[in-house]
């Protein structure tokens, strides 16, 4: 257990952030500015090119928020829409297979909860890293049977 990151420890992927983060950026800024540009638009026509610019820049930032937290009481999942706190008991897998766009929780009532925050998009190797690690963090600290962890 020694090699286990110190908790809490949070995945996300860095690169994928951003570039969508800086892509948002620029096209509020390209948007905004061609909006100011262009004479023949009336205030409202402008108005209504910064609020397009400003909608897609939120659309990326959700899109960029997405993160899995791993702390002393469980893993807390954020992806685009919502958040979800899961205890460690309830995490029975953590799977990241071939062709997967991110990592899978299996959880203990039968579902399976995708972790958007551990992706391997950009950097295939950091979510792997990120994958094996949660893994191991997950099979440290369930116990699911505390009779069978004695032996």
């Amino acid at each position: 257990m020694s090699d286990l990151p110190a908790l809490p420890v949070t995945f996300r992927p860095g690169r994928t952030r951003a570039v969508l983060l800086v892509s948002g950026v620029v096209i509020f800024v390209v948007i905004t500015v061609v909006a100011l540009l262009l004479e023949e638009l009336g205030p409202g026509e402008r108005l209504s090119f910064v609020v397009t610019g400003a909608l897609l820049f939120g659309i990326l930032a959700l899109l960029a928020r997405v993160k899995v937290v791993a702390d002393e009481s469980g893993v807390t999942v954020v992806n685009i829409a919502g958040r979800r706190h899961l205890e460690w008991a309830e995490i029975l897998r953590v799977n990241l297979r071939p062709g997967d766009p991110w990592v899978f929780l299996d959880l203990s009532d039968g579902t399976s909860l995708p972790a958007l925050g551990i992706q391997p998009g950009i950097a295939k190797e950091r979510a792997i890293a990120d994958a094996r690690t949660l893994r191991a963090l997950t099979e440290a600290r369930s116990i699911r049977d505390p009779e069978q962890r004695r032996d």
